[in-house]
């Protein structure tokens, strides 16, 4: 009989424990729930935010480190159109391109038209130059002196030493512009096939573009838009055509003309 009163006891005593129990249970997992609750809000507004916020400042970075780059494709359009106004041709050096620039120079010329009698044809219909003759039109260029390639282009600096370098090193990336040089073939095979001198300077987008979101990255390489700089690389110049303008949008020379 006690054995049974002390069971009884006890299996009371267990009931009520597990109802004493369960308010406690029900609140922890209330608050775990809404702590979990908390940290997927916090998740998708961060989500959310990242995704308005950081297409925004990946462009404004991509904006920033390609006007760099364009300032030196720039000065190397511009030395290498110097090179072949005096040499006839580019080069596809930035070691012979530097060479050139520290001692070419620029002949400073200034053009005269003037004419005179065709004594030649006159003579032939017997005609006087002063009665109606034939008269020669010329042009004469008189050369005044000479003037340095380097500083008609850089203005006394020495940047055109550096210009072949990705002047990113605040964002801690480095690398070098390739630079190369050729022949596009004009009416190839026909009788007045003429050959140019060509060249291209280039950088790879995900060099310049290093550090950002990688998606952001790879559609950057896709883009081709006249606001936009178009393919997978930022350049000047090109071996498939004849032309040395860069494949940047005009925003960029506006807002070095500013500058």
């Amino acid at each position: 009989m006690n054995i049974l009163l002390r069971t009884k006891k006890n299996c009371r005593f267990a009931i009520d424990l597990v109802f004493l129990k369960k308010p406690k249970f029900f609140f922890t997992m209330k608050l775990i729930l809404q702590l979990v609750l908390w940290v997927l809000i916090i998740f998708l507004g961060w989500k959310l935010y990242s995704s308005i916020i950081g297409p925004v400042e990946f462009n404004e970075k991509r904006d920033a480190r390609y006007a760099k780059v364009i300032k030196n494709l720039k000065d190397v359009r511009a030395a290498e159109l110097a090179h072949k106004e005096i040499t006839g041709k580019f080069t596809g050096s930035f070691d012979s391109l530097v060479r050139f620039l520290d001692t070419a120079q620029f002949a400073n010329v200034q053009r005269r038209d003037t004419s005179y009698a065709d004594e030649k044809k006159n003579k032939a219909y017997g005609l006087d130059a002063k009665t109606g003759g034939y008269i020669l039109e010329v042009v004469l260029l008189d050369t005044l002196g000479f003037t340095s390639v380097r500083d008609s282009i850089f203005g006394g600096t020495d940047r055109y030493k550096t210009m072949m370098n990705l002047p990113l090193e605040q964002e801690g990336i480095t690398g070098v512009i390739e630079l190369v040089a050729g022949e596009v073939i004009k009416n190839q095979g026909r009788k007045n096939e003429k050959a140019y001198s060509a060249f291209e300077a280039r950088i790879s987008k995900k060099i310049i573009l290093e550090g950002l979101d990688k998606d952001l990255i790879n559609q950057e390489e896709q883009v081709v838009s006249v606001e936009g700089v178009n393919g997978a690389f930022v350049k000047v110049g090109s071996l498939e055509e004849v032309d040395t303008s860069g494949n940047w949008p005009k925003i960029y020379d506006a807002e070095q003309t500013k500058q």
